[in-house]
């Protein structure tokens, strides 16, 4: 392989993938753009390799093993606690761009554009619904107050803002005359914003945390 096609397949694959990890590190998420591009260079020069050494007709043992190894690496992007477990696009992600790696890797462009591009119209569409309170974007809220707070009071509250929610715990601490409620909610960002501030300036309310 020429010195020129092979700037171009790595540069390609550089530049697309710090495009969109970038994107998905604005949004927050737990992996940043550092680790989809050593994922994708790594997949695409590893292809390269492959190719110069045994040849393009016997390179699917070593790609599938490429594909597969990233999966591990994906399933450990999984973020789990004892009310939820999130994380699973951007653990498709990194698999993905493994793939992306591997199909610019072997020459075929036109796959890995289409696919790339696909990848971007999914995330966007997704970030779209969590915005809107539809599906994914779910949070923990822990209150804490000064004094009983009836389970009524708060629900009406959350109710207010939110499209679903779930009770998850109480404490009462005695000795520090103080309440923790512990709620799984659900709803569009803005609303969930205005919930907190909502909470947080009730005279009762003592703490809100928010993860």
């Amino acid at each position: 392989m020429d010195y020129i096609t092979l700037v171009i397949r790595l540069s390609l694959v550089f530049f697309l993938t710090l495009i969109y990890g970038v994107q998905r590190q604005k949004s927050h998420k737990p992996v940043g753009f550092g680790t989809y591009i050593l994922v994708a260079i790594g997949a695409c020069g590893l292809s390269i390799a492959s190719q110069e050494l045994v040849g393009i007709n016997n390179t699917v043992s070593l790609l599938a093993a490429i594909i597969t190894g990233i999966g591990f690496l994906g399933a450990g992007a999984l973020i789990k606690t004892p009310d939820k477990v999130f994380g699973f696009t951007t653990a498709a992600s990194i698999w993905f761009f493994a793939i992306f790696g591997v199909l610019i890797g072997i020459g075929e462009y036109l796959i890995g554009i289409i696919l790339y591009f696909l990848a971007f119209v999914i995330v966007l569409f997704d970030e779209s619904l969590e915005k809107r309170g539809i599906g994914s974007y779910r949070r923990k809220i822990i209150i804490t107050s000064n004094k009983i707070v009836g389970k009524k009071e708060l629900a009406e509250i959350m109710a207010g803002y939110c499209t679903h929610f779930n009770l998850l715990y109480i404490n009462i601490n005695k000795k520090d005359k103080k309440m923790v409620y512990a709620y799984l909610i659900e709803g569009p960002r803005k609303d969930i914003s205005h919930l907190i501030k909502e909470i947080y300036n009730k005279k009762w309310c003592t703490s809100v945390f928010f993860e």
